[in-house]
């Protein structure tokens, strides 16, 4: 599979297609929701974050998916092995959220039903996010005050083509990001003096079925910030989003495959996971812990989430030939298939 490089301009054509399709390691590419011509519905926009330590992770979501929107909150366990999701949906906002056409400005709110989640961005890179989610446990109300250091480095971005001429995604992917605050879960209060996380950036048509995996790792090796973005299964990709975060430098890779295993006919998720690319660079094994899952049908409309977390243990090799080894850091690994 060739890498191509994105250049710089509009997104999208007069036509709404794709004006070019490859990678970068900035939002090269300017994007404007007025510009697509695809079919409305298909529109889906979300900015994801997601946070944490070797005790917890919360991970904060909000979408407009033009027939719907949603804001999302889980919180994973590391101690206990355990997680709680709860969303809140909302219909028809076709566009009414005003997501950010970029991933380093702009704000986001949602407010619905007793749930509200924002994201701000000021004028020096520094992000806040918060969050209250009444009832999130029981009669438990969640909170959460989390505020991140401007990106230090390269992110890696991809504008991906799919069958459909007038379908794309535009993702953007930021690994490393630091941070601190507090979250709380009734009387409960847990303070994040030294947390990393991401932002899963997505802005796109897409088609009705798809099947996508992901992997993200924020962390620091031998004093040294390393991340892992690695990704594949969705469009038509003239390049990979697969990285290696070392120091704020993006180290690309090309194709990765997760090995999952499949017993009795079925995927088990909670078992050791092999995670590969086809040049060497990268030779992983992930340890699952906590099995994040959510299946949904509604009519048409289907989910089925796997987002595990676990530990990683291996090696990765950077652009220079220098060794990295990975031991005992916390991340996730998904399989996600949808029909929305």
């Amino acid at each position: 599979m060739p890498n191509r490089l994105l250049e710089n301009g509009e997104l999208l054509d007069a036509n709404g297609v794709l004006c070019d399709s490859g990678y970068a390691y900035s939002q090269v590419k300017s994007y404007d929701r007025r510009a697509i011509k695809g079919q409305s519905l298909r529109i889906k926009e979300w900015d994801y974050y997601g946070f944490g330590d070797d005790r917890y992770f919360v991970a904060l979501t909000v979408a407009d998916n033009s027939y719907m929107s949603l804001g999302s909150v889980s919180l994973i366990d590391y101690k206990y092995l355990t997680y709680t999701t709860k969303s809140k949906i909302g219909l028809f906002p076709r566009g009414k959220l005003d997501m950010p056409s970029s991933c380093s400005s702009g704000d986001v709110i949602f407010r619905k039903g007793g749930v509200t989640i924002e994201f701000a961005t000021r004028d020096d890179g520094t992000r806040t996010l918060s969050c209250e989610f009444k009832k999130f446990s029981g009669k438990k109300t969640f909170k959460c005050e989390l505020t991140l250091d401007p990106p230090d480095g390269d992110n890696i971005t991809v504008a991906v083509p799919f069958a459909k001429r007038k379908q794309f995604y535009y993702n953007t992917k930021i690994n490393c990001l630091k941070g601190k605050g507090r979250f709380e879960l009734g009387d409960m209060r847990y303070e994040f003096n030294d947390g990393r996380g991401g932002l899963d950036w997505g802005r796109g048509v897409w088609p009705h079925k798809n099947k996508w995996y992901w992997s993200s790792l924020s962390c620091e090796v031998d004093g040294n910030e390393f991340g892992l973005n690695l990704g594949y299964g969705f469009g038509k990709p003239t390049a990979t989003e697969n990285v290696i975060f070392y120091n704020g430098k993006a180290n690309k890779i090309n194709n990765v495959d997760f090995d999952i295993p499949y017993t009795l006919g079925q995927f088990d998720f909670l078992k050791p996971w092999k995670i590969n690319d086809d040049d060497g660079r990268l030779d992983l094994v992930f340890y699952p812990i906590v099995d994040r899952k959510d299946k949904m049908r509604c009519f048409n409309l289907m989910t089925d989430q796997h987002q595990v977390f676990g530990k990683f243990y291996g090696k990765a090799v950077l652009d220079d030939g220098t060794i990295v080894t990975v031991t005992d850091k916390i991340g996730f690994a998904e399989q996600v298939i949808n029909q929305w």
